[in-house]
């Protein structure tokens, strides 16, 4: 049943648009793009910000369909952080890779622990209502799950282990970079001990809802709306996390600019740049996992699209997003670590699962998007930058209609 629920969503999701069409090519309500989120495996418990790059609230209340799939693979890896001064000072002047620290007990050689292995497909499930208040004011809520799975076919058709390790075979990457292979494909390693004892495992199949989250934007009106065709917006965020393993609070706050040109021959282009900044756990309601020490998530995004409007008045739109976000664990613990895996059995990305938590994490989004006046709908792919399978591949489709005046 559950995987039959699936294929259906797969063939709904994506994106529409909220504006009435006009005898004019002005319903076209800026870069509404679908939800571009990765499916990190700490992002996943806590209300992460989309950025908003709309001109203005949708005419009408609309609701948004959201799947995405995303390849996370950690081998398994641990991590000791002596408490030390000393220690610390003299593990600082040596690279990380050749650190030497052995923990005996915690009266002679104190020191925190953790260790993760990640190997699975997490699917995400975003279902968001936009309702406008005003022509300046909008609200939005939003209810997201997540599925575990080993990704084997056809669901995971091109974020599978096997998708992934044929490209890396055949085009690029060569044969089993990150020891895919060696630990074996198509199957789910999701385990994870933190400093405090306390531990996140999540089995194939598992399926957990992982927050509701309200936004409020406000679009000023402003001179230069008219006169630039330059738009602003500002969002604050209010985000419930649900899951056992992180069940809080989280706030945060959004500033957009977005740039529209006309173009000859039905062409558009918006430029747009988007930060957001989160407080992650401002309450938490029973002792939760630690998913990072750093209490904020900061974003910025940036993103051109290039719009061709069709004879009917519909349109075909392009854009590159890029994407970076700040590191889930403060920086200067990395300056000490001591990291222990298999180094000699992997061919590279051995320390990814705790040497990722301390990287800022980048992406590029390539997202086409076809609209029209009742709907609108949206393919992405995201890949990562750093190289760093958190995720690898990413991919998503949405689905927007209006469903009230």
């Amino acid at each position: 049943m559950l995987k039959k629920s699936i294929f259906i969503l797969l063939g709904l999701c994506g994106f529409l648009l909220t504006a009435q069409a006009q005898d004019s090519l002005s319903f076209k309500n800026g870069i509404d793009n679908p939800s571009i989120l990765s499916t990190h495996h700490f992002g996943i418990f806590s209300s992460r910000i989309n950025t908003n790059f709309k001109y203005a609230p949708p005419e009408k209340t609309t609701l948004a369909i959201n799947y995405t799939s995303g390849n996370t693979f950690h081998p398994f890896v641990e991590a000791h952080y002596p408490k030390d001064p000393v220690v610390r000072k003299k593990l600082s002047q040596v690279i990380w890779y050749s650190r030497r620290f052995e923990f005996l007990d915690q009266e002679l050689t104190p020191a925190d622990y953790l260790n993760i292995v990640i190997d699975a497909i997490i699917k995400e499930f975003r279902v968001t209502a936009n309702i406008p208040i005003n022509k300046q004011h909008e609200l939005a809520v939003t209810l997201r799950s997540y599925l575990i799975t080993n990704g084997k076919y056809p669901f995971s058709l091109f974020t599978s282990d096997e998708s992934i390790e044929w490209f890396h075979s055949n085009v690029a990457g060569g044969e089993d970079p990150f020891g895919r292979r060696y630990y074996g494909l198509n199957q789910v390693n999701f385990n994870y001990l933190d400093r405090n004892g306390n531990t996140l495992q999540l089995n194939n199949n598992d399926f957990f809802t992982g927050g509701l989250e309200l936004t409020h934007y406000y679009y000023p009106k402003l001179a230069i709306n008219k006169t630039r065709n330059i738009y602003l917006n500002f969002g604050t965020h209010l985000g419930w996390n649900t899951s056992k393993y992180n069940a809080s609070l989280d706030a945060g706050i959004s500033a957009n600019f977005i740039k529209k040109l006309a173009l000859k021959n039905n062409y558009e282009l918006n430029f747009a740049v988007g930060v957001n900044t989160l407080a992650k756990n401002i309450v938490n309601f029973k002792e939760v996992i630690d998913l990072g020490n750093s209490p904020f998530l900061a974003t910025f995004e940036g993103e051109i699209e290039l719009t061709k409007y069709t004879k009917k008045g519909n349109f075909n739109a392009f854009g590159i997003n890029y994407h970076a976000q700040s590191a889930y664990n403060k920086q200067d613990e990395s300056n000490y670590y001591r990291l222990i895996g298999k180094w000699r059995e992997i061919k590279g990305g051995w320390q990814n699962g705790v040497y990722t938590l301390y990287e800022p994490l980048a992406s590029w989004n390539f997202i086409y998007t076809y609209g029209t006046p009742k709907y609108k709908l949206s393919l992405f792919v995201k890949e990562d930058l750093r190289v760093n399978n958190a995720p690898d591949f990413q991919t998503g489709i949405s689905l927007k209609v209006p469903i009230a005046k």
